[in-house]
């Protein structure tokens, strides 16, 4: 013999599953009856700060955030940097004071030169903060080493690149 709490239990089993039939069958426009609902008052947090060892794990899988999935393989494994070369990037920020890391959580914090630096790029050339262009200079190397375009073609592209984005930043007198 079940207890009422067994039932009561049940029933609310019952009922989402019958909810998640509902929405599953649901078609985009559809038109639904609400039974009843509930308005929650709450702030969402903002995620955590990296520390020393996630910061070195978002380089790694950087590629994951690539939408464009031949860029994305391109970078499948590789990420931002090399294995040997993440660590040294994070201390050299850190030694030039765009981080800091607190000693004893080692949280990563941005310091107010490297907010102002990040504002700077994030205006003048937002590109470069989004892994998808590392994937693309690694597939042009990569096109190069396959020998598919000259690597003076490579060049002249990431050249004229770099300085459209440089003279954006450059006051002109």
């Amino acid at each position: 013999m079940e207890s009422d709490a067994q039932n009561s239990e049940k029933g609310t089993n019952d009922e989402n599953e019958n909810n998640l039939d509902v929405l599953k069958t649901l078609k985009k426009g559809q038109e639904v009856i609400v039974k009843n609902y509930e308005i929650k008052d709450a702030e969402t947090s903002p995620p955590s700060r990296y520390n020393s060892g996630s910061i070195i794990l978002a380089m790694e899988n950087a590629g994951k955030l690539i939408e464009d999935e031949e860029l994305r393989e391109q970078i499948k494994g590789a990420g931002i940097g090399t294995s040997a070369t993440r660590g040294e990037i994070i201390k050299k920020l850190e030694k030039i004071k765009y981080i800091e890391i607190n000693p004893k959580t080692q949280i990563v914090t941005p310091t107010k030169k490297g907010e102002v630096i990040f504002d700077v790029v994030n205006y003048a050339m937002p590109d470069m903060l989004n892994p998808k262009l590392t994937a693309s200079w690694e597939k042009g190397l990569d096109m190069v080493a396959k020998k598919e375009i000259k690597s003076n073609e490579f060049m002249a592209k990431l050249e004229n690149y770099i300085y459209s984005k440089f003279n954006k930043l450059v006051i002109k007198r």
